[in-house]
């Protein structure tokens, strides 16, 4: 299955694959590590979505460095998961495409401050 192409689909379906996960880390009474994956990996997609709204450029950078510091740490939170010993066959992928979702996320917001 190809990866969509907007950045506002792409951290939507990462939020989905974070749900799932947790939903797992639940199953198991990591109550706390789920909590907080759940808030910072949804949040990626959030502030992408709101971005996507911003009422200036100045917005659009703020909100997509939000972004990009929430996926940064949601890659933390993912790779203490990957310690538990718990067996989550999609844990590999998610953080591949987290690191994607980062450099890309890092890109844009790179790109709109020299446009600026």
């Amino acid at each position: 299955m190809s990866k969509p192409y907007s950045i506002q689909e792409r951290t939507f379906e990462f939020a989905v694959d974070i749900l799932s996960i947790s939903k797992i880390l639940r199953s198991h009474h990591e109550y706390d590590i789920a909590r907080q994956l759940v808030r910072s990996g949804t949040s990626v997609g959030a502030n992408v979505h709101e971005a996507g709204a911003a009422f200036s450029k100045s917005d659009f950078v703020y909100k997509m460095s939000i972004a990009s510091k929430e996926a940064r740490e949601t890659l933390y939170w993912l790779r203490l998961v990957g310690r538990l010993n718990i067996d989550i066959a999609s844990l590999r992928s998610t953080i591949s495409e987290n690191h994607e979702l980062i450099n890309i996320l890092t890109a844009i917001v790179k790109h709109a401050q020299k446009t600026s």
